[in-house]
């Protein structure tokens, strides 16, 4: 098995660490001083499951035309995922499964325009991992789940051959028939997360202990469910009750990287997250106040 994972960050890094002690050739495309440390340090991830340290990684600066994958784990920002796609389409062989790890919907249309249905898996990740100084993978917590699953059933057994050699690898990968359904239920606290952590420069903990900016943070979820359900997303149970249950067990100081990124004057994903939102609002006619106030003071 071939798998291309494009995109060394905190995602990339930490499945990747995992993926390199099985029998699949992995391959890591990454740009710049990260480029540069993975050739000379490899790779360190720092986790209270397991830290892992691969001295030694394939890594290069793009794919070539004539490279072949199986698989392809798209980790990068949103705003890189066009590049992303640019490289994808120069490869000649297109025998794979694209697996975009990014948040919202935008780059599962993006595939599907390029590529079609049977070319991506739908993915969802549940993590928070970071790169730091140093250049290593800190993963917050001991939350480490991802989620994917076939959005046309054609490529099903595919996505489900690939999530058990993920499992076998120790990552704890589940699929999921209704995968739209996770993508949206994680949309739903993501938006609301990356938005308030970042204007109000506050973790997840410092939020939830002030009464005013917990209710706007929940006001901000029900926004985004809304739109969910205008677009016929149906969810089994209520996905702000699901997140507020989870929150309660989230680390105090644990924030989205959104923020991390703010707080390291980095290029910021807002346009693509709270700035979808409020673009879907306007064309369901559907008021979005807050996280029209988020794209307007972190943008």
């Amino acid at each position: 098995m071939k798998i291309l994972i494009f995109g060394v960050g905190g995602i990339g890094g930490f499945l990747g660490s995992y993926l390199l002690k099985t029998s699949a050739e992995i391959t890591f495309i990454a740009r710049g001083k990260r480029l540069e440390y993975l050739e000379k340090k490899g790779l360190i991830l720092k986790s209270k499951i397991k830290n892992i340290y691969q001295k030694r990684i394939n890594v290069k600066e793009r794919v070539d035309p004539k490279d072949e994958y199986d698989f392809i784990l798209s980790t990068v920002k949103l705003y890189d995922f066009d590049h992303f796609i640019s490289q994808i389409q120069t490869l000649k062989k297109k025998d794979f499964i694209i697996l975009p790890f990014q948040n919202g919907t935008y780059s599962e249309e993006k595939i599907i325009k390029k590529f079609g249905t049977d070319k991506v898996s739908g993915s969802v990740a549940q993590i928070s991992s970071y790169i730091n100084m140093e250049q290593e993978i800190i993963h917050v917590g001991k939350l480490a789940t991802f989620f994917i699953g076939s959005l046309n059933k054609k490529n099903s057994k595919r996505i489900k051959e690939f999530c058990s050699f993920c499992i076998s690898s120790g990552l704890d990968f589940r699929y999921k028939e209704n995968i739209l359904n996770k993508i949206w239920e994680k949309f739903i606290f993501l938006s609301a997360y990356s938005g308030m952590t970042t204007m109000c420069d506050k973790t997840i903990g410092e939020i939830f202990e002030n009464k005013i900016l917990k209710e706007k943070f929940i006001d901000a979820m029900k926004d985004t469910q809304i739109i969910s359900e205008k677009l016929n997303i149906e969810f089994k149970d209520d996905p702000i009750k699901f997140w507020l249950d989870k929150i309660e067990n989230m680390p105090y100081k644990m924030t989205s990287s959104m923020h991390e990124d703010y707080k390291k004057k980095k290029k910021l994903e807002i346009q693509w997250l709270s700035g979808s939102i409020v673009k879907n609002c306007k064309k369901l006619n559907l008021d979005c106040k807050l996280h029209q106030e988020f794209v307007e003071k972190i943008s």
